[in-house]
């Protein structure tokens, strides 16, 4: 039986944090930290309810995975999950899509991370950072130089770590409703 994400004892020190490449397979083991991190959003950002709604866990999920199928069926997405003793740590989502030329040199592809999610136990750790580094030694390797990392603006606690791991605002994106309210004259 598995230890409920929110009652697991804190590990006092990590040690050695092993990684695996998940396949479309083996999706279903996300289910609980994406259950996690759909909580977190919904108390990081309330003020999203009144204009974009939430949904159930259930639904999230079910969307969320039909997703996480889809992309895995581009060979250049990666799905890595981070194990500590045998328990789910955390994980990443990441794709990757050529990118137009503009305003700025990235290279030919850019990495999307899609989600990023780590079990509330292990907040705090280092697997947020053993993750980063494992997805940038896989990127890099692929010759992938830069990597767009989304955070609720109303999460400082992440902003704050995509921060100190080197990573810097681009665009800021703003959400509404089609028939919502327009400028005031």
């Amino acid at each position: 039986m598995q230890t409920s994400l929110m009652t697991k004892p804190r590990p006092s020190d990590l040690g050695v944090l092993g990684f695996r490449y998940l396949g479309s397979h083996e999706v279903e083991e996300l289910a609980d930290l994406w259950g996690a991190l759909h909580q977190r959003h919904t108390v990081t950002a309330p003020h999203l309810q009144e204009i974009i709604g939430t949904m159930s866990l259930e639904e999230s999920w079910r969307r969320r995975r039909a997703q996480y199928l889809q992309w895995l069926r581009d060979p250049g997405t990666m799905a890595i999950l981070a194990e500590h003793d045998g328990d789910l740590a955390g994980y990443a989502m990441v794709t990757i899509r050529d990118n137009a030329l503009g305003s700025w040199d990235r290279g030919d592809r850019v990495a999307v991370v899609q989600t990023f999610a780590i079990d509330p136990e292990y907040t705090g750790t280092g697997v947020g950072s053993k993750l980063l580094e494992e997805m940038r030694n896989q990127l890099g390797s692929s010759g992938v130089r830069d990597i767009e990392f989304s955070a609720l603006a109303t999460s400082s606690e992440d902003i704050g770590f995509l921060e100190e791991e080197g990573f810097q605002p681009l665009t800021t994106t703003m959400v509404c409703r089609v028939g919502g309210l327009g400028a005031h004259d």
